[in-house]
């Protein structure tokens, strides 16, 4: 299993004008074959800060997802909505189990 932790950072301001796009982001990359978890989350203490969580089958699962229109449409709406920092890492891991 793959996951990708980390966070994007845009404008405050831009933040209502960006959810339209991450919600179409994340309804359209959880229903990808393969994705097992996928959201956004805002940081509580800091409001420009999103925090993502994904979590992929396998390889060929997050390759496709990279090549989605949806992605592609995400990126391009980078620039309207002021973000430019990204901070995400991928990590392999094993399969889970609950605490």
């Amino acid at each position: 299993m793959l996951v990708i932790i980390g966070t994007v950072r845009l404008p405050p301001d831009k933040l209502e004008q960006a959810k339209p796009a991450m919600e179409r982001m994340i309804s359209a990359s959880r229903a990808e074959a393969g994705c097992l978890e996928y959201s956004y989350a805002q940081d509580v203490l800091d409001a420009g800060l999103i925090h993502v969580s994904e979590a992929w089958r396998d390889r060929p699962a997050l390759d496709a997802h990279f090549k989605s229109a949806h992605i592609a449409e995400w990126r391009a709406s980078w620039a309207k909505l002021g973000i430019g920092d990204r901070n995400l890492t991928l990590y392999e891991v094993g399969e889970g189990t609950a605490t």
